[in-house]
């Protein structure tokens, strides 16, 4: 699945929030958008995945405007509460096959989308009965049922404890591995960027955000976390992301000063 952002821009009345976006992205390809708080980057994902329209330019998925059933997965989860974890994979499932399977059918795939996702054993449960790990597992098991290409997520661990994290981070590289899946990732932690992504985009503060640099990750999958971590040429390549960030930040403090201070009297 290929992806195509050309000059777009997005805001709300007066608050231009996105400006003059233009980006590629690759079949298969793992990226994450990185950004301080403000800067657009899940305002581009909801762009992406059709939940809003940009005020001017285009998106083009496969040479289409546009593309039907995208994969999402957010930080809060979003599973309905009242709905078991496999009910919640059948709902998606009756969406994307409109009568092609029958009912034991539709529970029998959501069996293997949980079981793919290591919750083959709480297919029972409603979300209120699971971990905040095992709720996000759900969700991406039910991003997967969707059967789309592209998966979108917006800071889907930011929530979870270190060690959960880890494991959802090894689940979701895999599955962009076995399935080729092309996955655009919005993280703030600039290490989660580095082991999960083959590319990382940049965006400035905002409003209104924009792209500072696109970067290619030079560290190649499967990756060690530990010998990585402990790696001077990972120091750098972090402490380079992080200061890249910094000075985005610091040029917008600096660009509202001067503002400020023209204005006085």
């Amino acid at each position: 699945m290929k992806i195509k952002a050309i000059n777009v821009s997005f805001g709300y009345k007066d608050t231009e929030i996105l400006k003059d976006i233009n980006l590629e992205v690759r079949e298969g390809e793992f990226l994450v958008l990185m950004g301080p708080s403000g800067s657009g980057k899940s305002t581009f994902l909801r762009l992406l995945a059709d939940l809003e329209k940009p005020n001017s330019g285009e998106i083009i998925i496969n040479n289409k405007n546009g593309i039907s059933d995208i994969a999402v997965v957010f930080q809060d989860y979003s599973l309905f509460p009242w709905l078991t974890a496999e009910e919640n994979i059948v709902l998606a499932l009756k969406k994307r096959l409109k009568g092609k399977k029958s009912k034991k059918e539709l529970f029998q795939l959501a069996e293997q989308y949980l079981t793919m996702v290591q919750l083959g054993h709480a297919t029972k449960k409603y979300p209120g009965e699971m971990s905040g790990g095992m709720r996000q597992r759900a969700a991406i098991a039910r991003a997967l049922s969707v059967g789309s290409d592209l998966l979108l997520m917006d800071e889907p661990f930011g929530a979870l404890d270190p060690i959960t994290r880890i494991q959802l981070q090894e689940l979701v590289l895999q599955i962009n591995q076995d399935q080729k899946k092309t996955i655009i990732f919005v993280t703030h932690d600039a290490e989660e960027a580095i082991m999960l992504a083959d590319s990382i985009v940049m965006f400035s503060p905002g409003p209104p955000g924009k792209i500072l640099e696109c970067i290619d990750v030079p560290f190649e999958k499967p990756i060690n976390r530990n010998e990585l971590f402990e790696s001077r040429e990972f120091i750098e390549f972090r402490d380079d992301l992080l200061q890249l960030m910094n000075k985005g930040i610091f040029e917008k403090l600096n660009q509202k000063e001067a503002v400020e201070d023209g204005g006085g009297i």
